[in-house]
């Protein structure tokens, strides 16, 4: 009798129960879906799971993980997980993702409108989680271009705190190529605002015409017909 007992409670604790799996296969499919999307992360990516209850849930027989919208996921977060059939329901599981890799930091007291050299960057290590959206992991990214605002040192480096250099400066006298098929035609005016490679300038023709296009790194402005 004693060991039909202790049989009956080995196959009870082997045995999962049904809403025991259902959770597990939600987790699963959150932690998979987190997994693909992180692959491309510039750096070691630890995902850690929360906890969930779906024992008052229906049953599902089909799962599909989402973000939901404004979700970034890095750090403290949730990916939502939606029951497809039979029944219809949609619950947030909470996950923590870690990201360790390299970024960008002030190497000493930089000012608004200051050209970056590589002695002005330093590379770190840690977690980007923490770190805002936009943080540079490549110094020479950075190298040519200069800052929208003073930083102190030690100041992780982001994108939109960069403007391109001009190549093209407010005054001065532009070359500008007009090109369509079969054919380029160059003249001269003046350009009318500052512009970085790839944005659009404008220029005053020396017959009087305001003409826009896009300004190139040689200093040039192109217009496509």
């Amino acid at each position: 009798m004693l060991i039909r007992l202790i049989c009956c409670f080995a196959l009870l604790a082997i045995v999962q129960s049904p809403k025991a799996a259902e959770t597990d296969v939600v987790i699963d499919t959150a932690e998979r879906y987190v997994r693909l999307q992180t692959q491309g992360s510039p750096g070691k990516v630890q995902v850690t799971m929360g906890k969930l209850d779906v024992s008052r849930l229906p049953s599902c027989t089909a799962h599909e993980a989402f973000a939901p919208p404004g979700t970034r996921l890095s750090g403290k977060t949730h990916v939502g997980v939606r029951c497809l059939g039979p029944n219809v329901w949609s619950v947030l599981v909470p996950v923590q993702i870690s990201i360790t890799g390299n970024y960008v930091t002030t190497a000493r007291p930089l000012v608004a409108g200051q050209a970056i050299t590589a002695a002005d960057l330093a590379t770190a290590t840690g977690d980007l989680s923490n770190l805002p959206t936009g943080v540079l992991a490549d110094p020479q990214s950075a190298i040519g271009k200069t800052l929208r605002n003073s930083l102190g040192v030690g100041q992780p480096l982001r994108s939109d705190q960069l403007l391109a250099p001009l190549v093209i400066r407010q005054g001065q006298t532009v070359r500008v190529v007009s090109a369509g098929p079969g054919f380029a035609v160059s003249s001269e005016g003046k350009a009318i605002n500052n512009a970085a490679e790839g944005q659009v300038a404008q220029v005053r023709m020396n017959s009087g015409q305001t003409v826009s296009g896009v300004a190139r790194a040689d200093g040039s402005v192109e217009i496509s017909f």
